[in-house]
Formats: structure tokens, sequence, C-alpha cells
């Protein structure tokens, strides 16, 4: 009996299923076509390594056209203002000078280096310390002539630089001392004076080398100021390791060597107190008789009118420069201004004059707000060292025979 479409069990009518693996093939295909167009790319992308892809690109021909020929002219067109020619190199600017330049790596013994400064920047001092300019002992690096002959005194000298427009009418050189103590007062003298002005360092303190050399960096000339021993010591004691007189002036020589260690790039010695050292020449003689190898140059503080320092040094052939006045005796400002004033007279009676102050903050002020008015003037600042060049031997400083004590004034001038 056939079965009804009701009583035919669910499901068992359906026809049975043909294996077809052609399905599977595709798929696979498929999926490895994709796979292999992805890594191409991937290929693309690792092995081209465009920097500039995806970004817009456009291709542009380049041309080259031979330069138009130059005419030559055989001398200026009088009707036309050509500009400014120079040489057409440094060997045609010899030639043209008729001078012959031994450049650094040439062979030209016994040679003189000028060094000329560049108008267009700050004057630069020399590097310190130069090898060939120290010896070391236990205390340090200390001064020394060179071999060749180079001495710190040269070396380590702020240059003069180019010579002014017009003759200045007086020259004034100012060493300000005291220095190196106070990190304060010592860091207004190095900032606010202007690079023309000597700085003078005490042997105390701490971090000197660094201190120094930040003054040289600023253009500032750098002088050791010597602690000697004044006529009330020990009331009055200018520090340890003073030189002394009498049987303690023995160790001179050690405690000498130990402000000399301090530090690096001094010109010379200056002397702080000292009136009973000074004036006693046998004390000073065995100082002297170190120093006179090391190429420094001697600067007597002018405190005391017995002192030997300037005269004795001469005759030991060490050069040698008084101060001629000290401008903050009186530490007022309008007493220093008064003193101020007075180196100008005395600048434009000698032509030079030597002068000192304290690193007192109203000596530092007074000083600076007065250097700005001295182009106005005509008056020149120049370094300590440079000093003993623009002396006159009819002026007040003169080393010549016969002549009075470096930097001494006529008998009655104010001190």
């Amino acid at each position: 009996m056939p079965l009804t479409d009701l009583n035919r069990p669910l499901g068992q009518d359906k026809p049975a299923r043909v294996n077809r693996p052609w399905g599977r093939w595709l798929a696979t295909a498929a999926a490895g076509l994709v796979g292999t167009v992805l890594l191409g790319l991937l290929l693309v992308v690792a092995l081209r390594r465009d920097p500039d892809g995806g970004e817009p690109m456009a291709v542009a021909s380049i041309e080259k056209h031979a330069a138009p020929p130059v005419a030559v002219s055989a001398g200026p067109d009088p009707g036309t203002n050509p500009g400014p020619r120079g040489p057409a190199s440094a060997a045609q600017l010899e030639s043209n000078a008729g001078v012959t330049v031994y450049r650094p790596d040439s062979d030209a013994p016994g040679a003189i280096v000028i060094t000329v400064p560049d108008d267009a920047g700050p004057i630069k001092l020399a590097p310190a310390p130069d090898d060939r300019l120290v010896e070391r002992t236990r205390y340090g690096l200390l001064p020394k002539t060179a071999p060749d002959g180079a001495t710190p005194a040269q070396i380590y000298a702020r240059p003069l630089g180019p010579a002014p427009a017009t003759k200045p009418a007086g020259r004034v050189a100012l060493i300000v001392g005291g220095l190196g103590i106070s990190q304060s007062g010592t860091s207004d003298a190095i900032t606010r004076l202007p690079p023309q002005v000597s700085l003078a360092f005490a042997p105390y303190g701490t971090e000197l080398e660094r201190t120094v050399q930040r003054a040289r960096g600023e253009g500032h000339e750098v002088l050791l100021q010597l602690p000697m021993e004044p006529f009330d010591y020990p009331d009055n004691d200018p520090g340890p390791h003073t030189l002394l007189t009498g049987p303690k002036s023995s160790d001179n020589l050690d405690k000498l060597h130990w402000s000399l260690g301090r530090f690096t790039g001094y010109v010379g010695i200056i002397n702080f107190l000292g009136g009973r050292l000074t004036a006693d020449e046998g004390a000073l003689s065995p100082i002297l008789r170190d120093l006179a190898g090391r190429g420094l140059l001697v600067v007597d503080d002018g405190s005391s009118a017995r002192s030997q320092l300037a005269p004795a040094a001469s005759r030991a052939q060490i050069p040698a420069l008084r101060i001629d006045r000290t401008i903050d005796t009186v530490a007022r400002a309008d007493a220093i201004d008064k003193e101020l004033a007075n180196l100008e007279a005395m600048a434009r009676d000698q032509g030079i004059v030597v002068a000192a102050a304290s690193a007192l903050p109203v000596s530092i002020e007074r000083i600076a707000q007065w250097a700005q008015s001295l182009e106005a003037k005509k008056i020149a600042i120049v370094p300590v060292s440079a000093a003993r060049g623009f002396r006159n031997p009819k002026s007040t400083g003169s080393l010549g025979p016969g002549s009075r004590p470096a930097g001494s004034l006529p008998t009655g001038s104010p001190r």
C-alpha cells in the first residue's frame, strides 16, 4: 500500500548526497591566490623602500647651458662706478703686498708668528695652561719661561687689538684686585668691568682655576696677588703663606711656590700689603731670583712709599711697574668719581697712568659707569701688560737709567 504524504517518514525520502571534491579544491585555490597577492605586496614594500611612496611625484628635465663668455676689460670704465674688488686669491694678495706668508705647516725656522685679532669679534686670550710655560711641582703647575724664550707675560697677555681710528688723548691701565674670595664680588667684576681691565686674584678661595679661566674667557688678563708682610704684622695679617722678613724668611720660597701653583694663566704678580717686606731688599732678593726665570711681570701696588719692589725687580731683569694711584682708598661714590677724573687728567698729561682698585661693589659700579664715558673723551683703557710699552722716559714710571722708581709720583703728589 503506497504511503501517503502524511504517513511517509520525515527526511527518509531525500536523495543521497553525491561526493563532489572540486568544491574544496576551488576554495583552497582562492585562499592560496589571496595569500600570494598579499605576500607579493609585502615583498615589494620591503625591497623597494621608496621614501616617497604614496607622495605626489613630478619629473622635471634639467638642461645644461654653456656659461656666457665674460668680457675682460683692460681697465675700469670711467663712466661706471664699480663696487669694491678684491684679489682673486690669498696668494695674489700676498704677491701684491710683497709679503711672504709662512703657514703653520710650512718650514720657517726662527719665524715670528703674529696673531691679528678679528675685527668682527671679541679679542680672545691664549688658552692656559700652555705646556711650554709650566713646570709640574708638588704645589701644582708653576709658571716658567719656555725653551724658545716665550714667557707667560707675553703669551697670556690680552692683545691690544686693532689700532683706534684716532689716537687716544691718554690711556689708563687699571687693575682691580681682591678677587677669588667673594663669589658675588668676583662675578660682578668679571661681567661688569670692561675686558681691558686687568683682574688680580688672591691665592685663596675655592675653584680658583675655574674662576680665573672664566675671567680670561671674558677677555680679562689676570695677575696673582702675593701676600707679603706689612709693618703691623701679625695684627694686620694678609693670610696664610704670607712672605715674611727676618728668621722666618727662609720659608719664603716654599710659600711663594704654594701661591704660584694656585692657578694658571696669569701674566704677573702684584703684592698684597707687604710694606715691611718690600722695603727689605735682602728679603726680596731670593724671591726675585726665583721669579726672574718664570717670565712674569712684577707690579708694585704703590701702597708703601718705602717699597723697593719695582726697582729691585728691574735690576733683576724682570719687567716691572708701580701703581700711580689707588682710586678707592675712600670707598664712597663721590670720592671714587673724583679719583677717576684725576686719572683722566694724568693720562692726558703723561700719556698713560697705571691705577688700582679693590673689588668693592661701589668701586665696580663707579668704574663700569665711568668706562662708558671714555670713548667720547678719547681716553682708552689698556691692559696692564701693555702699560710698559706706552711709558715715556720723561713721564712717571720710567725705569730708564737715572730716573725715579717706576710709577713714582713727584714729591708732594697725593698717594
